[in-house]
């Protein structure tokens, strides 16, 4: 009978150790946001055919979530680290003035914690030579993030004598260019435990996203070492939106800034080889699109949903672009993400 028992006890550990974390408890605990430190090095050791300056540099974000989480007092944490694309930044995901908009805060009020990043050459993370970085070297440093996530080497920006939480397990979630870009960490380093992809396929641009491409390609191409994805608010909200408030597009329009250079130069590298990597992804895979989208042809989801090895999830939205997050149907695209995050 003991050893019954025994074995039965046993079992029911083991189930849990490999279970992933459940969200925190958020009938009462208080949401907060705190900035968060990197020190990374500015380097390329994916396949994409780029080259940085291999410099080192502070890499900023907000981890946002329930209070007790932030804080390192929940047990086990799920971690989910927010890439963003091209034009944009950690605004994005934590729209200012639109808190049911806020895709990391309305994650934080069901349990769950967000890294929030500026990629190297964005907002919090500046770069005074646009042309020093590039997208194998965005991939790389995604991946320096996560390893740092889940030993916990990294810092409050002000630290109060506390230092940031680790994380059991970690989440990527990208949109667009951000998409490819936790795309390519996660095949080739595989040290993510699941993968949130929203509006992106390697083979499926429209001819609207490719002009838009070789614009901003030409630009850099003149001198500057940062060039706009759009020179207009209206492009940009074409480019985005199909279904968001008015408000919520001319908020996005006007936080948009300049690309790096060396991002933009390396956009056709990068496709190439996250469709190659796309077969070595392990972790499992959301796939989310905008049915209105005009970046992405709507034949590509399929093909997209069938390039990986692993468990593929696919969710298309009625009536939204683009920028799910901020769009109509921002309620769905956060449900059923946490639908699949606790699946």
């Amino acid at each position: 009978m003991r050893l019954t028992l025994l074995g039965v006890l046993t079992a029911l550990l083991g189930a849990l150790l490999a279970a992933p974390p459940a969200p925190a408890a958020t009938a009462r605990a208080t949401v907060v946001s705190r900035e968060v430190v990197f020190e990374l090095e500015n380097t390329n050791a994916t396949s994409v055919l780029c080259v940085p300056d291999n410099q080192g540099y502070e890499v900023r974000g907000r981890l946002v979530g329930p209070r007790p989480a932030v804080a390192g007092h929940s047990g086990p944490l799920r971690v989910n680290v927010l890439v963003h694309d091209l034009a944009a930044g950690s605004w994005f995901w934590s729209l200012p003035g639109h808190p049911a908009y806020d895709y990391a805060r309305q994650l934080a009020r069901q349990g769950e914690t967000s890294l929030v990043l500026d990629r190297l050459g964005y907002g919090a993370s500046p770069l005074a030579d646009g042309d020093a970085t590039c997208l194998g070297a965005q991939a790389d440093m995604l991946h320096q993030v996560v390893q740092h996530v889940r030993s916990g080497h990294y810092t409050f920006a002000e630290p109060h004598g506390d230092i940031p939480p680790a994380a059991a397990h970690v989440v990527t979630h990208g949109h667009a260019v951000g998409a490819a870009i936790a795309q390519v960490e996660a095949g080739t380093f595989d040290d993510v435990d699941g993968l949130v992809l929203m509006s992106w396929t390697d083979r499926g641009a429209t001819s609207l996203a490719t002009r838009t491409a070789a614009r901003q390609s030409a630009a850099c191409l003149s001198g500057p070492d940062y060039a706009p994805l759009s020179r207009t608010g209206a492009g940009y909200r074409a480019l985005m939106f199909a279904s968001a408030p008015p408000a919520v597009q001319r908020a996005a329009a006007r936080l948009r800034v300049d690309d790096p250079c060396g991002d933009v130069r390396s956009l056709s590298p990068m496709l190439a080889t996250s469709n190659l990597v796309a077969g070595q992804v392990d972790a499992p895979v959301l796939l989310l699109f905008g049915a209105d989208d005009a970046l992405n042809r709507a034949a590509a989801r399929e093909q997209q949903a069938a390039a990986y090895p692993t468990r593929v999830t696919t969710r298309t939205f009625a009536g939204a672009g683009s920028a799910l997050p901020l769009e109509r149907s921002a309620e769905k695209v956060r449900a059923t993400v946490l639908r699949w995050l606790r699946s």
